[in-house]
């Protein structure tokens, strides 16, 4: 069992920046790939960046490639989504997950996670 709360959404303008943090408990951290997602309004929830359990290995949607930059502080118990250069597309309802696994897999499959945060809203005006 794990607990993820998610943070640092925001409305901000086109071509600026976010950093959503996400924060794990209940369960050891280093057990799981985590995974970001996003879901914009009458769109089903799609693959953003995800990230092995040791940070080794990261994966990226198209849309997010070479702008978006997934990471974790195992630490610290978080995982970390920079979004630099946001687009209004990008504007959605992005959702932390976690998946447990026992290798250094990446996982861009929501199906595959088994936890969920609430979401953080992130909106990008022109």
């Amino acid at each position: 069992q794990v607990q993820l709360v998610e943070s640092g959404g925001g409305l901000v303008q086109a071509g600026t920046s976010l950093r959503l943090s996400c924060g794990a408990s209940g369960a050891s951290f280093t057990a799981y790939a985590m995974g970001w997602f996003r879901q914009a309004p009458g769109k089903e929830r799609e693959f953003v960046a995800a990230i092995s359990r040791n940070g080794a290995n990261t994966d990226y949607a198209d849309s997010a490639k070479g702008r978006f930059t997934i990471s974790r502080d195992n630490a610290k118990n978080t995982a970390y989504l920079q979004m630099n250069v946001l687009r209004p597309e990008d504007a959605a309802v992005y959702y932390c997950a976690a998946a447990y696994k026992p290798f250094v897999e990446v996982i861009p499959h929501p199906h595959e996670y088994n936890y969920w945060g609430q979401g953080t809203q992130v909106t990008v005006s022109s």
